[in-house]
């Protein structure tokens, strides 16, 4: 059986890519703007401050806009269309045509739904850092600008408060539950992958219940385990359940896990 994923691996990587594209590109806007306020603070010159500090409450809304439109084209167009190819597969290796039942659109408004709640999660959180960084940078205009002092000593008390802003409200990256931060492109790309490996791998899943295939045969890296990379339990060329498949279609983010159905499996030849 050859790998079923191997004819839709670069559509996968293109759509992931598109949307990893926008979303890094929503969050470099708001880190320039970011970074403008914190170059007129450092300037020390206050009108230049309070510009800057209004084009980026701009930059905060363009920053939405831009996610929210980069995250509906990929949960509402691209992964619908992973999910069909899956199925599509999986449906041609049984013989029959892939058609869109109910069950298919409800499993795909699902993935819709999962997908918005994860990405936007990620951009409201930082927008609520966005929000903070120009609260403090409105109260360093008013209180905290050395304006007082001169020379090299101005200078670095200057630098000192901007660095001490960025610090404290990082834009440019995004913040794990764990505390981890991660630059915004390695997110994005890691999370889109994900999704749209999920999406094919639920399409597959779905004809296989429909068709009522109970095993799948595994395709994955050579070292790749069952639940995450280092698992032991080796997943690829291994017979799996279609409902222990559904529960870890991917192992890890960047996972190239995918799906062949075997009908000609039951129950009893994995005894």
């Amino acid at each position: 059986m050859s790998h079923p994923a191997a004819g839709d691996s670069q559509q996968t990587r293109a759509a992931a890519a598109t949307a990893a594209d926008s979303l890094t590109g929503a969050w470099q806007h708001l880190a320039a703007a970011q970074a403008a306020v914190l170059a007129a603070l450092q300037g020390r010159h206050r009108p230049e401050l309070a510009y800057a500090l209004s084009e980026f409450t701009a930059a905060i809304r363009r920053f939405q806009r831009a996610v929210d439109t980069a995250v509906h084209d990929f949960a509402d167009q691209q992964l619908p269309t992973l999910y069909e190819q899956g199925a599509g597969t999986a449906a041609t290796t049984l013989g029959t045509a892939f058609t869109w039942t109910s069950s298919h659109q409800h499993a795909v408004r699902t993935l819709t739904t999962d997908t918005y709640t994860d990405l936007l999660r990620h951009s409201q959180q930082t927008v609520r850092r966005a929000s903070a960084f120009y609260r403090a940078a409105r109260a360093a205009a008013r209180q905290q600008i050395p304006t007082a002092l001169t020379g090299r000593t101005a200078l670095q008390a200057a630098k000192a408060l901007a660095d001490q802003l960025a610090a404290a409200h990082p834009l440019a990256r995004v913040i794990y539950r764990n505390g981890a931060r991660v630059p915004v492109r390695a997110w994005a790309e890691a999370a889109t992958l994900a999704r749209t490996a999920v999406a094919y791998n639920a399409g597959t899943l779905a004809v296989a219940r429909e068709h009522g295939v109970q095993f799948v045969e595994v395709f994955d890296g050579y070292d790749c385990g069952w639940t995450s990379h280092p698992d032991p339990d080796k997943a690829t060329r291994t017979l799996r359940t279609v409902e222990d498949a559904a529960e870890w279609p991917i192992a890890h983010p960047r996972c190239t896990r995918a799906f062949g159905l075997r009908p000609d499996v039951g129950e009893h030849h994995v005894r």
